[in-house]
């Protein structure tokens, strides 16, 4: 496909363009706050959270494809490499500015791969359950770091569940006027989102707090400020960094490029359903690489597609990319020509407005959803959130992705299987494949759940020989009900084929209904055809039964 430029802003109308760019200024009054805020969790300077909401904005603009997609900082990316950068030098520091640059550069460059080999669908291996442990625990990561600030008190570690003890430690010591600043932005934000969503009620709290701060000398009376805030546009340069720090970002910048593929692949995709547009996901990934490109080389970090930022645009009446533009230009204004006031600004409203971001990533009523509806999966979720919290974001992710596939394996190696047995009326329907189940006299229909592969196949023949060991009656046929079965690979295919000339050594006829047209050519090129006969392979259930009914004398239909 070829590559159309600012895809996601055409085609642009005089009205659309208005209304759009009302929601840009509005979308960009909301997140200025959350910028820096997002800055503060990366544990990067502040201005640079307002350089990846200016440069990276306009990159995918130009380069992705959907229209609603907010691409800048984002809480999750912003976690996961802050847990590793801090281990490698000092937050803050230039030196902690070029690997948050260089992790980015890598981010987009396997973005760029993964456009090239157009692996978007690599997004679908991160289920939603995943996510929202992820962003649970998250969230709880995040508001624990934050109430250092908003307690006044000194937090040195980086590990949750260590900052969460020194906080303990330390209450007896905590600022009472920084907490009380704190609660009062943290209620009013929480307040005024529950009832007027669509209020800058975080950058009237930030205006506020600097106002306060400055007229009244916060840092006299003990409550910290940011300091020095540098200002104008951010520095275009390569990240200075070496070989074999490269080497160790790149598991970081790999963690980053699976949350933002399937972050980003989810948010475009259900804003793209709700106002029925197409969808294109590598186009995106081509707009998500530029815009690391531009976060890297302008001295800012990571970005991703952001959900909650996506639904603040769509709130606010974005609906292109030129609404992103405009935000872009807002923070421009803000970077030429308001930076110098937030050297005034107090850590702990920042603190608070941060909170405020974590406490909207922890989905409770989602995560009640999933419990309602699958255990399994809800165990899956917590235990996502507890390895974030825990174990830390980078490995967290890992984890939460390893057990999201073992449990799609498990669901294939343990499937569900059933034979059909006689109601009262004397209706064939499917029950769980118990020891001593027939259909009837002589005859067993049995169904296997899943595609037969080398883990699963002895499943298949060691049930399949204890359904007729145990069967009230002497069996002289199986069918065997292979809707679920699409797939059947080498090792399968030597074990379906020992089975099936063991049955026949046995007398039992065995005869394979519902095979679709792929099952069957895994059947010839195995050699199972010409073990079970060309005429005991059928496509429907009924003609399988049909064929097995001359030697049962059998008249039940299912």
């Amino acid at each position: 496909m070829a590559f159309e430029p600012f895809k996601g802003v055409r085609p642009l109308t005089r009205a659309s363009a208005l209304r759009d760019s009302l929601a840009g200024v509005m979308l960009a009054s909301m997140n200025v706050p959350q910028l820096l805020g997002y800055a503060r969790i990366a544990g990067m300077p502040a201005v640079t959270g307002l350089y990846a909401g200016f440069l990276p904005l306009v990159a995918f603009a130009c380069f992705g494809a959907s229209r609603h997609l907010v691409v800048a900082a984002d809480s999750a990316t912003a976690t996961i490499f802050a847990s590793r950068l801090s281990t490698m030098a000092a937050p803050g520091s230039a030196e902690y500015v070029a690997l948050a640059g260089m992790t980015a550069l890598l981010t987009a460059l396997m973005l760029l791969i993964a456009r090239v080999f157009r692996l978007g669908f690599l997004a679908d291996f991160l289920s939603r359950t995943v996510l929202v442990g992820f962003l649970t625990g998250v969230g709880v990561q995040v508001g624990i770091a934050m109430l250092g600030d908003m307690l006044g008190l000194t937090v040195s570690s980086r590990r949750t569940v260590v900052q969460l003890g020194q906080i303990v430690k330390q209450l007896p010591h905590l600022h009472w006027p920084t907490f009380a600043i704190a609660a009062a932005v943290v209620a009013l934000i929480l307040v005024f989102k529950h009832y007027r969503p669509r209020w800058p009620v975080p950058l009237v709290t930030v205006v506020a707090g600097i106002a306060f701060s400055a007229s009244l000398n916060f840092a006299a009376h003990g409550i910290s400020i940011m300091g020095p805030v540098a200002g104008g546009l951010p520095p275009f340069s390569f990240p200075a960094v070496g070989w074999f720090q490269v080497m160790d970002l790149l598991q970081v910048a790999a963690s980053c490029f699976v949350i933002i593929v399937a972050q980003s692949a989810a948010t475009s995709r259900a804003f793209a359903q709700q106002y029925h547009e197409r969808t294109d996901d590598d186009a995106n990934l081509l707009g998500l690489a530029a815009a690391n490109v531009a976060a890297g080389l302008s001295g800012a970090f990571v970005v991703n597609g952001s959900p909650t930022q996506t639904a603040m645009g769509d709130s606010a009446g974005a609906r292109s990319q030129f609404a992103q533009l405009v935000f872009a230009g807002v923070v421009l204004l803000v970077l030429l020509f308001a930076s110098r006031w937030l050297q005034y600004l107090p850590h702990c409203v920042l603190a608070a407005i941060v909170f405020t971001i974590a406490v909207g990533l922890v989905h409770i009523g989602q995560l009640i959803d999933i419990r309602k509806e699958s255990r399994g999966e809800f165990r899956l979720a917590v235990t996502t959130a507890i390895a974030v919290v825990v174990i830390g974001v980078e490995n967290g992710i890992l984890i939460a992705i390893g057990l999201s596939l073992l449990r799609h394996v498990r669901h294939s190696y343990r499937p569900h299987t059933m034979v059909l047995v006689p109601n009262e009326q004397g209706r064939w329907l499917p029950e769980t494949s118990q020891p001593g189940m027939q259909t009837a006299p002589g005859l067993i229909v049995y169904r296997f759940g899943a595609d037969l592969f080398y883990a699963n196949d002895h499943l298949f023949v060691d049930e399949v020989k204890l359904l007729v060991d145990s069967a009230p009656a002497t069996v002289r046929c199986l069918v065997v009900d292979a809707t679920a079965i699409t797939d059947l690979d080498y090792s399968a295919g030597r074990s379906v084929n020992d089975l099936c000339e063991e049955l026949e050594h046995r007398g039992i006829k065995v005869v394979f209904g519902r095979v679709n047209r792929y099952l069957r050519a895994d059947m010839d090129r195995h050699g199972i055809t010409p073990v079970v006969g060309a005429g005991n392979i059928y496509q429907t259930l009924h003609e399988a039964l049909a064929a097995a009914r001359p030697d049962l004398n059998i008249h039940a239909e299912n």
